[in-house]
């Protein structure tokens, strides 16, 4: 630090330092009210599931003619750690897992090359085998959740009023996707007596042989013209219920419509695979994932004006509800940090203004924004939103803001109470103080480091709180040989010597107490 002084060039190039000084304090407030707002920062699941469905197989079967089959493909991808499955009778699942410290293209690129693999297995698979089925979305987070309800609607108007909504909301700008959670599978059932089957001669069996075969789509070959190739297709797929009603079956070399022996009716599923309550009220539930790059507290305003305009175009009866509010809880948390930055600033101000005299107070006071606004420049431009960790990062951060200027200012005021003048004064507190200062900042920073290096699900979580308080600490150590000397010589008064140049300023009643 002996050969460069930056507080000498700082003061010797005023000029420069008051339009950096202006520049900071604007792109500082503009980059502050850009930044993106979570509640949680993005960070991506390393895992996704596949499962598959095989109905009448044994938990065997599933482990020797599918799983093994499936585990042997993901040996050609890279970067999976491990696979995990598990077989259960008539269903087995597995769940892939890649290394940590894996980026999150070559996460995606894995999760791509799995799915194509499996896509290809599923055509080696034995018949009757569903799947695989494949999610690598369950880390998704909703950040608002809509209740869809309505008094006397029934459950097959309320999933279309929910289908409606959900249309006109995936329009609203930051939008990824919108889950309709609640909403029972549809099914047509067929109740007929067993003792009038009996009496008839027909048998359960015969009814569903008679169905599936009614119902089967089976290619029936082409004709080929001159000019034309005409596709043969055979009719007599379902379409109603009265469809189905009137499939014939074989009764004693007899011909009776289903519908004469059995009772046809549409329906829900029973029981139903889940349902949702709200208030002990059944509804059907709206889960709104934002996208990446969005903002959560802009979607709620825009979800908002968007929920008004279709709930006053709903049908009579039903109504929605917003049951989860993320942006809430994320304007909360920003308002807590505001409220902690002005007690903070309150803070710095009394004790300044009563350790250093008023004009001292007011440059400490006033590194503090413009150090805040560095480090928000700072995170605009690499993509970091405030969020729980970042939030939480600045606030860790207030407490060290403050000590490079007040070390910078106080050595100023004591060597100006000996009759150095403002510049000198102010070149020594750097040359005397920059290296101390810059060591404890980064002694600081590196208590972090761990978090900020580690290669996992834990570092891309919670590895901004190195970074950012790491910008602050050194942003507010530029700052002191920059901004607040600049500050102190245009507030503070020339005539501060108390003492004769050379004397002992310590050397007083209070110093000494």
């Amino acid at each position: 630090m002996s050969n460069f002084n930056l507080t000498d060039w700082a003061l010797r190039h005023r000029a420069v330092v008051l339009f950096m000084l202006i520049l900071v304090a604007v792109a500082g407030a503009f980059s502050f009210t850009k930044l993106g707002q979570l509640e949680d920062p993005n960070f991506s699941v390393p895992s996704m599931t596949a499962m598959v469905i095989w109905p009448g197989a044994t938990a065997q079967q599933l482990q020797d003619q599918v799983l093994n089959r499936m585990e042997k493909k993901f040996e050609q991808i890279d970067n999976f750690e491990k696979v995990v499955t598990y077989a259960r009778q008539g269903y087995a699942g597995m769940t892939l897992t890649v290394r940590g410290g894996t980026s999150k293209a070559d996460q995606r690129e894995a999760w791509y090359q799995a799915r194509k693999k499996l896509n290809d297995l599923s055509l080696e698979l034995p018949e009757g085998v569903v799947g695989p089925i494949i999610n690598d979305e369950y880390g998704d987070v909703y950040g608002l959740m809509y209740a869809i309800k309505g008094d006397g609607i029934g459950q097959a108007d309320l999933a279309d009023a929910a289908e409606d909504i959900k249309r006109r909301m995936l329009k609203v700008p930051m939008v990824k996707k919108i889950d309709v959670i609640g909403k029972q599978a549809e099914r047509v059932y067929v109740e007929f007596s067993h003792e009038r089957l009996a009496a008839l001669g027909i048998t359960p069996q015969a009814i569903a042989e008679s169905l599936k075969s009614q119902n089967a789509m089976l290619p029936a070959g082409q004709i080929d013209t001159r000019g034309d190739r005409v596709m043969v297709r055979v009719s007599g797929q379902f379409s109603s219920e009265d469809a189905i009603r009137n499939v014939p079956i074989a009764a004693d070399g007899r011909q009776i419509k289903l519908g004469d022996i059995a009772s046809v009716t549409r329906g829900f599923e029973e029981p139903p695979a889940y349902t949702v309550r709200h208030n002990g009220q059944p509804v059907l539930m709206l889960g709104i994932t934002m996208t990446s790059d969005g903002n959560i507290v802009d979607l709620g305003e825009a979800m908002a004006q968007a929920v008004a305009k279709i709930q006053s175009e709903l049908p009579y009866g039903v109504e929605l509800e917003l049951v989860a509010d993320q942006p809430t809880t994320v304007k909360d948390a920003i308002h807590d940090f505001v409220h902690a930055l002005a007690e903070a600033l309150i803070i710095v101000i009394v004790v300044s203004l009563v350790s250093l005299g008023w004009r001292a107070g007011l440059v400490v006071a006033t590194t503090v924004p413009l150090v805040l606004g560095g480090v928000a420049l700072v995170m605009l431009a690499m993509g970091w939103n405030l969020e729980r960790i970042s939030l939480g990062s600045l606030i860790i951060a207030l407490g060290l803001l403050v000590d490079d200027a007040i070390i910078a200012i106080e050595m100023m005021v004591a060597k100006m109470e000996t009759g150095w003048d403002r510049v000198r004064a102010a070149a020594f507190s750097y040359s005397a103080t920059a290296m101390p200062r810059l060591t404890g900042a980064l002694i600081t920073v590196v208590g972090f480091l761990p978090i900020g290096l580690s290669q996992s699900t834990t570092g891309e979580y919670a590895g901004g709180i190195f970074w950012i308080v790491g910008a602050a600490v050194l942003f507010s150590w530029i700052c002191s040989g920059i901004f607040t000397p600049y500050l102190a010589v245009k507030m503070l008064p020339n005539d501060l010597g108390k003492h004769q140049h050379g004397s002992d300023q310590y050397d007083t009643k209070f110093y000494r107490s």
